[in-house]
């Protein structure tokens, strides 16, 4: 029998922040969506929320990292793989996402994105 493996994830998070590199950016804010995965071998299945990912910590994390302002969106999503690891240590692989809608340029712009991926394997 292979083996199973679980993802936990929030998709769609919304919020406002004060993320930007210029500072007019940190004064005005913006809104962003991020979209938080997380994947591992699960510890069991006895109903119990010590079993897995809960995605409550997962938004928690989300709302109190997005109101540490930073110049660059890398380092946010950064600072939320490291304190998913720091709270999950058994998580195999991460990825996190921002899109920050209607970017502050010229043109008509949706949204910009930025990914990081975190692998406990290479």
């Amino acid at each position: 029998m292979g083996h199973i493996k679980q993802t936990v994830a929030l998709k769609d998070v919304k919020c406002f922040a004060l993320h930007g590199y210029y500072p007019e950016e940190q004064l005005t804010g913006n809104h962003f969506i991020i979209d938080l995965t997380t994947k591992f071998t699960p510890l069991g299945f006895d109903d119990e929320l010590t079993q897995t990912v809960n995605y409550e910590d997962l938004n928690s994390i989300i709302r109190t990292e997005m109101k540490n302002t930073q110049k660059l969106l890398e380092t946010v999503l950064n600072n939320i793989i490291a304190k998913v690891i720091e709270i999950y240590p058994f998580v195999e692989k991460i990825d996190v996402s921002m899109k920050k809608l209607n970017p502050p340029m010229p043109g008509q712009i949706g949204h910009s994105f930025v990914q990081l991926s975190y692998s406990a394997t290479n």
